[in-house]
């Protein structure tokens, strides 16, 4: 946001296309993002990781239109200790495998 050396905060931000607040916010840290701390990491250990690979993606290859909760109901049914509440944790992990390799049955 280089227009904010010769306008305020508010028109600067209007030019560069980006909120009244963003521009605020980018004023009072001047820092670049590069100089950020980084973001945090996992804090608990993967309750996927044995069965990703080996049972949840054949799973979403052998149906591509598969609900979140269908491939936790299999993966229940296949693991009875598996705990139920890594629904949200099941859901990340497939929205991101489907935004890399999609639906299709590669």
């Amino acid at each position: 946001m280089s227009i904010r050396k010769t306008h305020e905060t508010t028109v600067a931000a209007a030019k560069a296309g980006i909120s009244r607040a963003t521009g605020f916010r980018v004023d009072a840290d001047p820092r670049l993002p590069s100089q950020k701390a980084a973001p945090r990491t996992r804090r608990r250990p993967d309750p996927l990781a044995a069965i990703w690979d080996a049972e949840a993606v054949p799973i979403l290859k052998a149906s591509p239109g598969i609900r979140t909760i269908g491939v936790l109901a299999e993966l229940r049914r296949r693991h009875p200790d598996l705990n139920p509440n890594i629904r949200r944790t099941l859901e990340r992990r497939i929205t991101a495998w489907r935004a890399q390799y999609g639906r299709s049955k590669t």
